[in-house]
């Protein structure tokens, strides 16, 4: 790596944060904006791509200004312009790709898109200055629920991923049906510290024909199923011990998995990453079992884990490093894959 500075000006907005960030030499956080649309996609449940699209395109420039002006840069001290151009909603993305091939065009700076699970994995090496590859990382948010190995910088194996619903939509549609609203994770887990996590025994979901693959759309059915026979049963539902034990059995899930990972390929660093990742019960679970296993391991703090441009900063350095330049042509790809260019 170079012993210069590289300083990136990042730019996410994939789903509902608008986000800029500076970043040097892929670990040094020198700015880190986030403008939420959480409390307005709460009146209706769950993100709106239209409105998170026009809410992004109303808040994009004030949070890139406000980024440089915390870092105490201009655009002329940097030296690439980032940006998450999938995977994401297709509206959303568009407004930071416009963005940061605007700033680029204008600045004459290199351009770099960034995958956004590439993103939320290299959240951990601002948080871990001593992290590099190869390590496993679970990735799991409200889209996303991936087991990868970080063979090195920019170069993943997919070991598993969801078949349908992601763990983060998974909590988002019990909390609904519970009655909790959104969004789900948070207050899953808040209701889940006032609960029993063996009330009820959901069965841990397995795919059969990819060992290291997540399914969550049928645990989410047996929640459903288990509140639709006690309401025609005129059985009280406690919110608090369907929250613990469906909570309990995606952590299970996603343990296990984690633990035959690191069994098969001899790993000596875990780390999980993603809007889930903040989950204090899942992160004291994946704590013991690499403890148990003599596994380092590794996580971001909270404001790392949801969508945020710091990450994108740094995964954009390695990318910086390794001679990868966008053209004018870079688009936003809501379905992009891990891996591909």
């Amino acid at each position: 790596m170079s012993s210069e500075e590289i300083k990136i000006l990042a730019i996410e907005s994939s789903c509902d944060e608008t986000a800029a960030a500076v970043v040097v030499n892929g670990r040094d956080l020198r700015s880190n904006v986030i403008s939420t649309q959480i409390p307005l996609h709460t009146l209706y449940g769950g993100v709106v791509p239209e409105i998170a699209s026009r809410k992004h395109i109303e808040r994009i420039n004030q949070v890139v200004e406000q980024a440089l002006d915390d870092a105490d840069m201009g655009l002329e001290d940097i030296d690439a312009i980032a940006v998450t151009y999938g995977p994401g909603l297709v509206g959303a993305l568009l407004v930071g790709v416009a963005e940061a091939k605007a700033i680029a065009f204008a600045a004459n700076k290199p351009l770099i898109g960034v995958h956004h699970i590439e993103g939320h994995i290299s959240a951990n090496y601002i948080e871990n200055k001593d992290l590099k590859p190869p390590f496993l990382c679970l990735v799991v948010s409200g889209g996303h629920t991936h087991l990868v190995r970080v063979v090195d910088y920019g170069q993943y194996e997919i070991l598993g991923r969801t078949r349908d619903d992601a763990a983060g939509e998974a909590f988002d549609k019990v909390a609904r049906a519970i009655g909790l609203g959104y969004p789900g994770g948070p207050k899953i887990e808040k209701a889940a510290k006032e609960g029993n996590p063996e009330a009820m025994a959901f069965t841990r979901p397995k795919v059969s024909d990819g060992i290291y693959d997540f399914s969550f759309s049928g645990l989410k059915s047996q929640v459903l199923n288990y509140i639709n026979m006690a309401q025609m049963k005129g059985e009280k539902v406690s919110q608090a011990d369907v929250a613990a034990s469906f909570q309990q059995t995606v952590i299970d899930t996603l343990c296990l998995h984690a633990e035959m990972a690191i069994d098969e390929f001899k790993m000596d660093k875990f780390a999980i990453a993603g809007g889930v990742a903040s989950n204090q019960t899942l992160r004291a679970a994946m704590e013991d079992m690499c403890k148990r296993k003599g596994v380092e391991f590794y996580h971001p703090s909270p404001i790392l884990c949801t969508d945020n441009a710091a990450m994108i900063g740094a995964a954009a350095y390695y990318e910086y490093m390794a001679g990868r330049r966008d053209g004018w042509d870079l688009n936003a790809v809501p379905n992009l894959k891990l891996g591909e260019r």
